[in-house]
């Protein structure tokens, strides 16, 4: 677990990294980081798929010392990072299909263990349709058999490169090409998807965790966590889509703050099927203010059926807030100020 850290600037998104001694600075604030994704790529401006790709490989190449190799399904990170016969991928990189990231990780790890080349690690990588939907049976898969390989979901919330239709990991409410704006209830349907952390920790495999583009340190410690372990691991990381969300290129990091201050997202480590750690919330908000900022939200705030949709959709936030532990105490009395900063603590 990242030992916590104090910054002491307030009013500000930023990072001092000034104030850390060199050993405790992160990965992308080293000039021997690996930039395993380097620039060049066709992302989309504010594109955060492309930062938590970035901060995830390279915190795994760190790990482990460059032995590293990459599996790739088919999606937007794909796409925009390896359009023929250009490449902005340095490191060794196999791209997959849409649906068996899973199963060529796990061939890459068979065929290493054979080769007796036990020190070079395997990842595999994929957006949440190539994970929650196309390649569903073949992750699950490689929980059952415990291969040795760090699965990394990258959930932006739909098929963004395909058009933005929906997926299994779509919010509800949320408007896509394929659940529109429509109706009694506008949007996606409520009670339909799948959690996907949930899942793999019924697997009982050795190391499930969540996190967000908006901390940089809590992603690199938990991939540098993974990478100590072996067998099947799995990270889902939320990466906001300026272009399918419907929000302003800018604001990337502070809607994936946002996701885990109001409890949509939950951050969270889990060995073995229990959860070890948690990312506590510091301040609270309502859901409104990660809502607003999005246009496939915004049948919301002027459809007669949106302030019961909102109200369910804080519900959903609450109840992971208390399924999780989520809530800092010292925020939530407000009392004596702002609750401590305390990156993540036990649960």
């Amino acid at each position: 677990m990242s030992a916590p850290v104090k910054f002491y600037q307030t009013g500000t998104f930023t990072v001092g990294n000034r104030l850390l001694a060199p050993e405790r600075r992160s990965v992308q604030s080293s000039l021997e980081r690996s930039n395993s994704l380097n620039s060049g790529h066709r992302a989309c401006q504010g594109c955060g798929e492309a930062l938590g790709a970035r901060y995830a490989v390279d915190a795994a190449m760190r790990a482990t010392r460059g032995q590293l190799i990459a599996a790739n399904a088919t999606g937007c990170l794909e796409v925009f990072s390896t359009p023929y016969p250009e490449t902005s991928w340095q490191l060794p990189w196999i791209h997959s299909l849409f649906g068996n990231a899973a199963a060529v990780g796990t061939g890459i790890a068979a065929a290493l263990r054979v080769k007796g080349q036990r020190d070079v690690r395997v990842i595999a990588q994929g957006g949440d349709g190539g994970t929650t939907d196309i390649g569903f049976g073949c992750l699950s898969g490689m929980f059952e058999r415990d291969d040795d390989v760090l699965y990394i979901c990258y959930d932006n919330e739909a098929y963004m490169n395909t058009g933005v239709q929906r997926s299994s990991a779509t919010p509800p409410a949320a408007r896509t090409a394929t659940t529109m704006a429509v109706g009694h209830e506008p949007g996606a349907s409520f009670g339909q998807g799948k959690n996907l952390p949930l899942i793999a920790m019924a697997h009982e495999i050795p190391y499930v965790a969540t996190a967000t583009v908006a901390d940089l340190r809590d992603l690199e410690s938990k991939v540098a966590r993974a990478m100590s372990l072996h067998g099947a691991r799995y990270l889902h990381v939320l990466v906001p889509c300026p272009l399918g969300w419907g929000a302003a290129s800018h604001d990337t990091i502070r809607l994936a703050r946002l996701a885990r201050e109001t409890g949509i997202f939950p951050v969270f480590e889990a060995e073995r099927g229990e959860v070890t750690a948690v990312t506590k919330i510091r301040r609270r908000v309502p859901v409104q203010e990660y809502l607003r900022p999005q246009k496939r939200f915004a049948h919301l705030f002027s459809h007669p059926s949106g302030p019961e949709m909102v109200d369910r959709l804080q519900a959903e936030a609450d109840r992971n807030i208390r399924r999780f532990g989520l809530l800092d105490e010292a925020a939530e009395a407000g009392a004596g100020g702002p609750a401590a900063v305390t990156p993540r603590e036990v649960a």
